[in-house]
């Protein structure tokens, strides 16, 4: 992989004596999409917390472009180029959607970029235009989701956190979410770290992947590379490895005829 923005070396956070993440180290490179994959509880959010300043690690290094940034307070990150998009969305929900999109710049001095950029995102999802007087907490929750991601933008970030933003969506919204997170990565340059239980929509979107197991990374290559493993198959994909072989043979047999 390429020089990275983002990297994580050896952290172990805690939540009180329970330790959450153990050793964990990933990079995300400059303009990559990099996911995170694990069962309930295995600790991906806990890495996103950890990363953003939300929980102090326990151990270890968080560094953003060579910085350390461990111990560092949350709008403190912010400023130096990252945001997080949290599980559940957290909007606010009786302040309206435009001025949801306003608090996501509140470290911002320059009024005309602030400007352009809540007509940049308004562009990207058009819905959150045609919505902007209206209390957030009418939204729909995919609506919820857009504008979650939308705020997190309004700061400029370089690294985006995103923490399953794919959790209780309708098939049809996920799919049209997922394709603005990979225009926002491909047109805007924001590099990615994504956790999402939808493994399938993860490694599909991202570059590389990791996967997480009690704590600890287990495995971690390529998304290609993790997507043709008969172990995250089975295991994340819901294909045994007897199905993958003989799709594999059809394959190869379609190939050749």
């Amino acid at each position: 992989m390429s020089e990275p923005i983002l990297r994580l070396s050896n952290v172990e956070a805690a939540y009180g004596p329970i330790t959450a993440i153990r050793g964990v180290s990933l990079e995300v490179p400059r303009g990559k999409i990099v996911t995170v994959l694990g069962a309930n509880g295995a600790g991906k959010t806990t890495i996103l917390k950890t990363t953003s300043g939300v929980l102090d690690p326990v151990t270890g290094v968080v560094e953003l472009e060579g910085r350390r940034i461990q111990g560092m307070a949350p709008d403190a990150i912010v400023a130096l180029g990252m945001s997080h998009v949290p599980e559940g969305r957290e909007v606010f929900p009786f302040l309206s959607v435009r001025d949801n999109l306003r608090m996501g710049a509140y470290l911002r001095k320059d009024k005309s970029g602030v400007a352009a950029d809540l007509e940049k995102v308004y562009d990207y999802f058009p819905v959150l235009r045609e919505r902007r007087d209206q209390p957030a907490g009418l939204l729909s929750g995919g609506q919820q989701q857009m504008l979650a991601i939308s705020r997190a933008l309004m700061s400029r970030p370089k690294v985006l956190l995103l923490d399953e933003p794919s959790l209780g969506l309708s098939p049809l919204l996920v799919k049209e979410i997922f394709e603005i997170v990979r225009r926002l990565n491909k047109e805007e340059g924001v590099s990615i770290l994504l956790v999402e239980q939808n493994a399938k929509v993860a490694l599909e979107t991202a570059d590389y992947g990791y996967v997480l197991e009690v704590g600890r990374v287990v495995m971690h290559d390529t998304s290609e590379a993790l997507m043709n493993s008969n172990e995250i198959r089975e295991s994340y994909l819901g294909v045994h490895a007897e199905d993958s072989r003989g799709r594999n043979r059809r394959e190869r047999a379609r190939a050749t005829s």
